[in-house]
């Protein structure tokens, strides 16, 4: 009897019984000999309403830097984007993709693009999908991380990187370009209607400030690129910046603003922290 119980709480032990994270998209870090505190925020990368509220204000009020995925007003931004946005060893997606099915994404391109698919041969094809992001909402777009460097700017201070260019833009070397076209061409073959709901379904989750929801959204997507490749978009990324948050908060009062599913989950941004020693708490 005493082997069956301790036999079952190993086996209780190995489930996640970790609380889920609170509605936030604020966290306050503090703690660890850390002599002031310093915010992580989950950004959305695609809305209609960037604003950002009196909390999100007042801490960046009482940081004295920012910190996003990329610096974003780096000046050669652009063009290194473009060297990177190339398939590697000769890729085409004319040849990921048979004739018919090439011919319907470049109808569908000249469509919401007016350009046709001939002109973006060697591109990732997920650089062309987010081309394509502000035809699935229905109203101008807007950006969170623009307002946040716009603020940071008012507030005469600097905007870093956690990561390059080259950095991010390798994630869409690792995950596989047959993949990649063949979500493009199922995104062409709806019309973008899937692509519509599921991103308003994003929206009204992050403006629920469900951080948790966020990534669920994420594991239950059919699309093949979020939900079968989340080590390469997010826990991986997530661990390459903890160290980079480290340093930078022992030096001065930090905004970092991430998207919003990189902030959940066992090897989210507020986890890795917490198991750093840091206090992680939402603001409400």
């Amino acid at each position: 009897m005493k082997k069956f119980f301790i036999t079952l709480l190993t086996l209780l032990t190995g489930f996640s019984f970790s609380q889920e994270l609170e509605k936030s998209l604020l966290w306050k870090i503090s703690g660890n000999g850390l002599k002031y505190d310093s915010y992580l925020f989950g950004t959305i990368h695609i809305t209609c309403d960037a604003t950002l509220d009196y909390n999100t204000l007042s801490a960046l009020e009482n940081t004295k830097q920012l910190y996003l995925e990329l610096d974003m007003d780096e000046k050669s931004m652009q063009m290194q984007m473009m060297q990177h946005m190339m398939m590697k060893d000769g890729a085409k997606l004319s040849t990921l993709l048979n004739s018919e099915d090439f011919k319907t994404v470049d109808e569908f391109l000249k469509k919401n693009l007016n350009m046709s698919a001939k002109l973006f041969d060697s591109f990732k094809p997920f650089m062309i999908t987010t081309m394509l992001y502000p035809k699935m909402i229905d109203c101008p777009f807007q950006s969170v991380e623009s307002v946040l460097m716009k603020v940071t700017e008012e507030q005469n201070e600097e905007v870093f990187g956690l990561e390059t260019i080259e950095d991010q833009m390798k994630v869409f070397d690792a995950i596989s370009y047959e993949i990649q076209a063949e979500e493009l061409l199922k995104m062409a073959k709806g019309d973008l209607e899937k692509d519509k709901d599921e991103m308003n379904k994003m929206m009204k989750i992050y403006q629920n400030k469900d951080i948790e929801g966020m990534l669920k959204m994420m594991d239950d997507s059919d699309n093949k690129i979020t939900s079968e490749n989340q080590d390469v978009l997010l826990n991986n990324r997530n661990k390459n910046w903890i160290p980079i948050m480290i340093k930078t908060m022992k030096d001065k009062p930090t905004f970092f603003g991430v998207g919003a599913g990189h902030l959940a989950g066992e090897e989210g941004v507020i986890k890795l922290l917490r198991k750093q020693g840091y206090k992680v708490e939402a603001v409400k």
